[in-house]
């Protein structure tokens, strides 16, 4: 894994067209039949205007049922047209946002540059909502083209009774869809605002869940929900501005395309007054002026649509733009175990070597706590090679060469805060389903209590994060997952404080003989470990100080002693 000199870039126009394009094929589709909606829509009150003209002048039964079966043939055209292109639209813009969700959750798991604010509220928010309505693009755009289609066989069937009409549709449409294209950039800007707010407010509520035990340990809970009742607050009144805005436009649009479709009307009437068209041509104007009113609403609220997709795009960007932190090597480590930190500088660290050997269980006692915590998020592959100085080795294989799936699928690293996941008890130790250690792991973590106390054993449903477990159950838990993934490497972060001494015992044995054979590294200031351990290494000051059993450095080293002893 290399730190990229260069992010190319995505900003949200560069977003929509990606998506327009690979939907073309769809969009192509839609366009037709919604088009093939729109003019047949059109085509109702021209055929009315024609029966009114032709047939009812000549009192033809045959050409009163010639005009019923052109009727026929437009309401089923109508009909079809309707549900199938609404069908293939609607199935392209939900696997379109289908898409954008996917990339920008796997974007958001992986980490990016320090300089990308963005919680995970947020990203939740910009996965959700920010990506339907950039994926609505894929329907905004065939259904514009739709109803210009349908205006321009409107003005062509009033150019033909009489130019002027089609000269008032045109001039009237291009007129109404001015104004509502500087109106909708407001709503552009003002969305975009509401959006962002509400993403903050997601994100406060995230942090206030995963912050409540401690929040409520110490009576901060009510200062909490009062700042997140500032936040909501803030999304509320820019929600209420939004609807303000919108109220306005669609208000501006259907009086606007009313006074065109009364100007419409009222001008065919004048006309057929004076005898400048017929009646038939004055029953296909009044028709059309009416008629028109859907595909003017649509036509109008367009740009509506377009700017909040272009507002959500810009939102999305913000995530799928974010430079990651480092670029992946492309290299596989080769199997074994072999564990080498060679003069590594970063954070707490100074300088720290260490070897730990194929099959080995090797304890490290941290002395400052940052330190533990700094080592563990190298070994996690959490922080970018130019961060810190030195070389980390798998097997031989520098760290920065390896593919991050390579190295994770040699090293697993299990903090010492494991996420509890919502589910059951066997579906938190393996997500995947294809352990065949999980009874192992359950015995060695020391979980067996936890199954033996519900009836439906490890399928117990678990809440969210735990909620519905001790802390102690959570920890074990966490330690059953870990080792049921049974690595070739396992480091382990302090994987027994919220146990007690007794049980820590039984834990640090079991544990040892689980992984008798594999690497096994222990991050920990717990005794029971540390005895269970092949050998300690101390770490003070960022440096290995001190190495030999743990029992030898109780004996010979007093410092150790009275940081270790309980």
């Amino acid at each position: 894994m290399t730190t990229p000199e260069t992010v190319k870039p995505r900003p949200g126009a560069d977003i929509l067209r990606t998506a327009l394009r690979r939907n073309v094929g769809a969009m192509a589709a839609g366009t037709l039949l919604m088009g093939l909606y729109q003019a047949g829509e059109t085509a109702f009150p021209i055929a009315l205007g024609l029966i009114v003209e032709h047939t009812m002048q000549d009192r033809s039964l045959g050409r009163l049922a010639l005009s019923i079966g052109a009727l026929a043939v437009i309401i089923t055209t109508v009909s079809l047209s309707w549900r199938f292109g609404m069908r293939i639209l609607q199935k392209a813009n939900t696997t379109e946002a289908h898409r954008w969700r996917v990339e920008v959750a796997g974007r958001g798991l992986q980490p990016v540059a320090r300089d990308v604010d963005l919680k995970s509220g947020e990203i939740l928010t910009i996965a959700t909502e920010d990506a339907d309505q950039t994926a609505d693009i894929i329907e905004v755009v065939p259904l514009l083209i739709s109803s210009l289609v349908s205006l321009l066989v409107a003005a062509v069937a009033l150019g033909l009774a009489d130019l002027r009409l089609g000269l008032l549709v045109i001039a009237g449409s291009a007129a109404i869809l001015s104004v509502l294209s500087v109106m909708s950039k407001r709503i552009g800007s003002s969305t975009q605002e509401q959006q962002a707010r509400v993403a903050r407010a997601g994100a406060k509520v995230a942090d206030l869940i995963t912050g409540l035990r401690p929040l409520h340990g110490f009576g901060g809970n009510h200062a909490a929900f009062g700042s997140y009742r500032e936040v909501s607050a803030e999304a509320r009144q820019q929600a209420v501005t939004v609807a303000r805005v919108n109220g306005v436009y669609a208000g501006t649009a259907l009086a606007l395309n009313a006074v065109l479709a009364a100007a419409v009307t009222l001008t065919a009437g004048w006309l057929a007054f004076e005898g400048r068209i017929s009646i038939g041509e004055l029953v296909m104007a009044v028709g059309l002026a009416q008629f028109i009113m859907e595909p003017l609403k649509l036509f109008s609220e367009m740009p509506k649509y377009v700017m909040i997709a272009r507002a959500s795009a810009a939102r999305m960007s913000l995530v799928l733009a974010a430079p990651p932190l480092m670029t992946a090597g492309t290299e596989t480590p080769s199997p074994g175990g072999d564990l080498e930190i060679d003069c590594v500088r970063y954070g707490a660290l100074r300088d720290l070597k260490f070897q730990v050997k194929a099959g080995e269980f090797v304890a490290v006692a941290p002395y400052q706590p940052r330190a533990a915590a700094d080592l563990a998020a190298l070994l996690a592959v959490r922080v970018p090679p130019s961060a810190y100085e030195g070389e980390i080795r798998v097997d031989g294989s520098a760290l920065d060469s390896l593919s991050v799936v390579g190295v994770r699928s040699q090293i697993l690293v299990n903090p010492y805060d494991g996420e509890i996941f919502a589910g059951t008890l066997r579906s938190n130790i393996d997500p995947s389903g294809t352990s065949s250690t999980v009874d192992a792991a359950v015995e060695a973590s020391l979980l067996t209590d936890v199954v033996a106390l519900h009836r439906e054993g490890l399928d117990y449903p678990v809440r969210d994060r735990g909620a519905n477990l001790s802390g102690g159950q959570r920890q074990r838990l966490s330690l059953a997952r870990a080792l049921a993934a049974d690595t070739d490497v396992l480091v382990l972060h302090d994987p027994t404080t919220a146990v007690d001494a007794v049980t820590e015992q039984l834990i640090a044995r079991r544990v040892a003989e689980l992984r008798r054979g594999r690497t096994t590294l222990v991050i920990t200031s717990s005794p029971a470990l540390l005895d269970a351990a092949d050998r300690v290494l101390v770490l003070d000051d960022g440096a290995v100080t001190a190495e030999d059993t743990h029992r030898n450095l109780l004996a010979t080293d007093e410092e150790y002693c009275a940081a270790v002893a309980r």
